[in-house]
């Protein structure tokens, strides 16, 4: 029994190793392979959505184009507009409207920089560029070139107080008036994006809004600052409804025409470590699509065919969120985009496990400081089972010099060895297999919290003390790795010892292999199992303690 006891040890343990490698691979070796980026120098007419129905494009427009229509008004001024917000620094194209730049300013691109992470961009480096525009029959973006949009200022500042902020653009042509309006709105990150379709002529008009997110398949930013040995987290497209909250689809499969759906409440995004960015349509039902063009990957949606009456008017909205994963933010812009905060499988227990840190971070304001708690609330929860566990170990450990004697005494009779065991198993009240308990429930906690770790930003560069200055990030000196291996070893040394050699030898190099395997994970994970350790040795030394009391006394009587 003792034997079957380590086994199951050693195997819990390698099955959380592989799960967690498991379930990188399958989320993640994927990623597009990082490659040369080519200059940003491709046609214009590549970005707009095909209106003769291409795969996973959007609904076949059987009017034709007209291409008259299309003529650029001229700007202002040529070169980009720039918004600063509470949140944001944003940079907009006049020539289709575009945001090709957004930085968070809540956030610091790397540890220690004074720079702020810039999730959106076009250059030589990175494409990453949210678009929308209107196309179809009178469209003004079509593969032969963008709307230039007029605008009356090229800077935007919001100040201190003001709830919003508009930046309005305008193209006009043939008593036709297109106004496109971004409203940013004070600490919120979804921003508003509007048509206003003014039709003063004596003809009708009629179009299609489209948005989308273009993205090459350079790789994720947000992971330059975790160490070459790292983890990759996904990256690549994802969508949801209603009906259906959550799907994510890899960049390989853009090209396959899988995403068809239509939803007037759903979302398309793209998500990487840390952060979103999504498009949702307002009023109308939009028709998903997906596409490939060379290395640039593109997801979004379009409206159905709208019609402007003469001296009519109509308006298109949709929102774009692009910022951080924060749950309680994404859950009010549409339903499932909260998910992109992906836990896995054990999500109902990677949600009860933060939204208890979250809690306690309010009180403490330290999340290392939080993640010690959460780990004494676990052990306080589980207690119970603990107790009954350490109890039986104990007892096998006050029992071991009994069964040395039984296995001297019956080592070549192996039936009559072991009903002698589970004699004095049953007259101790000892259950070998209780041992495996706390290993066993612990580690669904333990992966459920290293989802966690990964997956919320709120933990992203969150320092504890003095070296550990990004627990989400892998232990620079490797010192809580080693004091989590010598606590698993003094741990081990207050268990029964395995009467097997062989099994001993293992036992022994088990620490040593956890301390590796826990060297490249993130120090707040490393933090948790190490407190684990601590509290669990406390915990057993007391029980050892309490078992040889009992057993003195019971030698005692005996003797009496």
């Amino acid at each position: 029994m003792q034997k079957i006891f380590r086994v199951m040890i050693i195997i819990a343990m390698l099955i959380t190793a592989y799960l967690l490698i498991l379930a990188w691979r399958d989320d993640y070796a994927d990623a597009p392979a990082v490659e040369a980026v080519p200059e940003t120098t491709s046609s214009v007419g590549a970005d707009i959505p095909s209106t003769t129905g291409a795969a996973g494009d959007i609904p076949v427009q059987t009017l034709p184009v007209d291409n008259a229509a299309v003529t650029a008004t001229p700007a202002k001024d040529t070169g980009l507009i720039t918004v600063t917000t509470d949140r944001y620094e944003i940079k907009i194209n006049p020539e289709g409207g575009d945001i090709v730049y957004a930085a968070l300013k809540q956030y610091d691109a790397t540890l220690d920089s004074d720079k702020p992470f810039v999730l959106l961009e076009n250059n030589s480096n990175r494409v990453y560029v949210a678009q929308s525009g209107l196309i179809g029959q009178n469209g003004i973006d079509t593969a032969e070139g963008r709307a230039i949009y007029s605008h009356t200022a090229n800077n935007y500042v919001m100040e201190a107080g003001q709830q919003t902020l508009s930046v309005p653009l305008t193209y006009k042509k043939d008593g036709v008036t297109i106004t496109k309006t971004f409203t940013f709105t004070e600490n919120k990150y979804p921003i508003d994006i509007s048509y206003k379709i003014q039709n003063a002529s004596t003809n009708a008009w009629q179009g299609q809004m489209f948005a989308q997110l273009k993205r090459d398949d350079s790789k994720d930013p947000g992971m330059s600052d975790k160490g070459a040995l790292s983890m990759a987290t996904y990256l690549g497209g994802a969508w949801g409804t209603p009906d259906d909250p959550y799907n994510k689809l890899k960049f390989k499969d853009f090209s396959d025409g899988e995403l068809t759906t239509t939803s007037d409440k759903g979302w398309v995004g793209i998500v990487q470590h840390y952060f979103v960015s999504a498009w949702t349509p307002e009023n109308f039902t939009g028709k998903f699509f997906t596409r490939e063009t060379g290395n640039d990957y593109f997801i979004g949606f379009n409206s159905q065919p709208v019609n402007v009456a003469p001296n009519k008017q109509v308006t298109l909205d949709a929102t774009l969120y692009a910022g951080p994963k924060v749950q309680s933010e994404l859950k009010d812009v549409a339903v499932g985009l909260n998910k992109t905060v992906d836990y896995g499988l054990l999500w109902p227990i990677s949600k009860v496990l933060f939204a208890i840190l979250e809690g306690v971070h309010k009180v403490v304001g330290n999340w290392g400081w939080s993640i010690i708690i959460l780990t004494i609330l676990v052990k306080i929860a589980l207690m119970w089972f603990s107790n009954k566990s350490y109890y039986s170990m104990a007892k096998m450990r006050a029992i071991a010099p009994r069964l040395k004697t039984l296995k001297e005494e019956h080592g070549d009779d192996r039936m009559k060895m072991s009903q002698e065991m589970m004699a004095i198993y049953k007259e101790e009240n000892v259950n070998p297999m209780a041992g495996c308990l706390p290993i066993l429930m612990q580690m669904p906690i333990f992966l459920a919290l290293y989802w966690v770790l990964v997956e919320s930003v709120e933990l992203r560069h969150a320092p504890w003390i003095l070296w550990i200055r990004d627990l989400s990030a892998m232990d620079p000196w490797f010192i809580l790795p080693l004091l989590m291996g010598v606590s698993m070893f003094i741990q081990q040394q207050l268990n029964p010892q395995p009467a097997d050699p062989m099994q001993a030898k293992v036992m022994k190099f088990l620490p040593i292999i956890f301390t590796a395997f826990m060297l490249f994970f993130p120090a707040g994970l490393v933090l948790y199992w190490t407190v684990n350790n601590l509290f669990s040795m406390t915990q057993q030394y007391i029980v050892n303690k309490k078992v040889e009391e009992e057993q003195k006394r019971r030698t005692v009587k005996i003797v009496d």
